[in-house]
C-alpha cells in the first residue's frame, strides 16, 4: 500500500506521494489517474524535502513527465504547509528551477515567477483552415488561440486535439489555450491539456502563457482576472523585484482535500475493449 494525498488547484485536481521509499512507474500512475477504473487525477506529483525546502517531480495522467505545472505547484506549497515543513513560504524545486510560494489563506497560494517569454506568432493549416495563435513556453509548451467571440462554443474538444500534437510542435506536442480578453483586465480561458489529453478544470501555466499573449497584443493590462473552466478566479500581477527584475505572480485555488491509502487493486486495470 502506498499513502497518498488528494489536492485541487482551481480545478486540476492530483494525487501526491510524500517521500515515496520507490518511485511508481509510469504503468501505475497511468492507472491510479484513470478516472472512474481507479481514483482518478490529472496528475500526480512526487514531494520531498530539499535544502531549499520542498523538491516536486510531477507526471501528468499518462505517466509521462512534466517539468511544470502551476496548479501542481500550488498545492505542493499547500501540502509542505500541511506537513509543517514551512509556516506560510517555501520554495520549491521544479523541473523548470526553483519557485518561491506562500499560503497565507487557507484555500488560496501564490506563486512568484520569472516574467514568460514574449509570444511568437504561429500559423497553422488545420485541414485547409489557417488557425492564427501564439506560441509561449511556460516550463512546458503552450499555444495561445485569441478568441474574440468568447470561449463559450470554443472547439476545445476537436481543434484542441488536431493542434496538441501537429508537426510543427514536435514529438512532445503542446497544451492549447482558447483565450477571450474580456476587458484590459479579465480574460476567460479554456485549455486542452497534453497528457491529460482533454479540456481541464483549469491550468496555471495556461493562465499565465494566455496572459503574456493579451498583455504583448495590448488587450491586457496586470493586474488580471482570469475566469476558468472549474469557475476559480486566478489573479495575474507584477513587481519588480530586490535585483531590479520583474516578476509575475500566479494567486489561485488550492486545497487538500483528502488522504488514504493506495491498494493493489488500484492499479489492477482492465484491458479497453477493441471497440471503444
Amino acid at each position: 500500500m502506498r499513502h497518498f494525498f488528494r489536492l485541487s488547484g482551481g480545478g486540476n485536481d492530483f494525487l501526491a506521494l510524500v517521500e515515496p521509499l520507490d518511485d511508481p512507474t509510469p504503468a501505475q500512475i497511468r492507472a491510479w489517474c484513470h478516472r472512474g477504473l481507479s481514483l482518478g487525477a490529472d496528475g500526480l506529483f512526487l514531494l520531498h524535502r530539499s535544502p531549499d525546502g520542498a523538491r516536486m517531480s510531477h507526471f501528468n495522467a499518462d505517466g509521462s513527465v512534466a517539468d511544470l505545472c502551476l496548479n501542481g505547484t500550488r498545492c505542493a506549497v499547500r501540502l509542505a504547509r500541511h506537513l509543517g515543513w514551512s509556516d506560510n513560504e517555501i520554495i520549491i524545486e521544479t523541473g523548470a528551477g526553483l519557485i518561491p510560494g506562500s499560503s497565507l489563506e487557507v484555500t488560496s497560494v501564490t506563486l512568484a515567477l520569472e516574467r514568460p517569454d514574449e509570444p511568437e506568432p504561429l500559423e497553422l493549416d488545420v485541414d485547409g483552415e489557417l488557425i492564427q495563435g501564439f506560441r509561449v513556453p511556460v516550463g512546458v509548451p503552450h499555444f495561445v488561440l485569441p478568441r474574440p467571440d468568447g470561449v463559450a462554443r470554443a472547439p476545445v474538444a476537436s481543434l484542441g486535439q488536431r493542434l496538441r500534437s501537429d508537426p510543427v510542435f514536435g514529438d512532445a506536442g503542446t497544451n492549447v489555450d482558447f483565450a477571450h480578453f474580456v476587458d484590459q483586465h479579465r480574460m476567460d480561458l479554456r485549455t486542452y491539456e497534453r497528457g491529460v489529453e482533454s479540456e481541464t478544470l483549469a491550468c496555471g501555466t495556461g493562465v499565465m502563457a494566455s496572459v503574456t499573449v493579451g498583455v504583448a497584443q495590448g488587450e491586457l493590462e496586470l493586474p488580471v482576472t482570469v475566469l476558468t473552466r472549474g469557475g476559480f478566479r486566478f489573479e495575474v500581477g507584477s513587481w519588480i523585484d530586490d535585483r531590479g527584475e520583474p516578476r509575475w505572480g500566479l494567486k489561485g485555488d488550492a486545497r487538500l482535500l483528502a488522504e488514504g491509502e493506495l491498494i493493489e487493486g488500484a492499479e489492477d486495470l482492465p484491458e479497453p475493449p477493441p471497440w471503444r
